[in-house]
């Protein structure tokens, strides 16, 4: 298992948002947290990328406790988090951008070698290395907060809310890209507003409803249940 969650509870000052949130994720999977707004999924990957301590509970990497670890520390464990907010630095390069987030590795050849895959990846940012990344496109910069997660050459990848202020067009282009992560061997958790779209596209999923999960299983099958066709879908 690379990852488990077990009885997570966290918030922010004395405003609890989590309850007992458990999960689990096996290399290579590729999961989605789908639920309403406000219901804590942004919390609990911000939890599990140690941007928040917890109150209680445990989060496991790879077999290793790293509960309560810095963001940095965490993402040095091999954990990198793509954040709605994307955080880039708008007046440096792409270019520039991408090395930033390969700052844990040292030795310059493998950055570069980061750099290729991730230019292969996205031949649109490799069009536009030098181009500055605060006069980029939605998608693009969607695409260069991607891309940059992927410079440390980690083992997971969260993802949230990555169609966030997105045309149709720029949306299935990202979800394309996780695709393609995903052929590679990277493991992802997903949050994304879409549920249709995160449902059709991972092969697990949990539902998260006042800071609890409510349901877990197969995505397909949830995708099938009554209660989240109803809730989520409008079925």
């Amino acid at each position: 298992m690379l990852l488990e969650v077990k009885n997570l509870n966290a918030g922010y000052g004395y405003l609890q948002i989590l309850r007992d949130v458990s999960l689990q994720i096996d290399k290579g999977e590729y999961v989605g947290i789908v639920g309403p707004n406000g219901a804590g999924k942004s919390t609990t990957m911000k939890t599990i990328a140690g941007l928040i301590s917890p109150m209680s509970g445990s989060v496991v990497f790879n077999g290793e406790d790293i509960t309560g670890l810095s963001g940095s520390a965490v993402a040095k464990k091999g954990i990198s988090f793509v954040s709605e907010e994307m955080n880039l630095f708008v007046n440096m390069t792409v270019q520039e951008n991408l090395y930033m987030g390969a700052y844990t590795i040292k030795e310059k050849h493998l950055k570069n070698e980061r750099l290729d895959f991730v230019f292969e990846l996205f031949p649109r940012l490799a069009e536009r290395r030098k181009q500055l990344a605060g006069t980029m496109s939605g998608g693009e910069r969607k695409m260069l907060a991607i891309g940059r997660g992927m410079m440390s050459n980690p083992s997971l990848m969260l993802v949230d809310e990555p169609s966030f202020g997105l045309a149709p067009q720029l949306t299935t282009s990202v979800f394309a890209s996780l695709d393609v992560l995903i052929k590679n061997g990277v493991t992802i958790l997903l949050v994304e507003q879409n549920v249709t779209k995160t449902l059709a596209v991972t092969g697990r999923g949990y539902v998260l409803e006042n800071g609890k999960v409510g349901l877990e299983g197969n995505s397909a099958d949830l995708a099938e249940n009554s209660y989240v066709k109803k809730v989520f879908l409008g079925v």
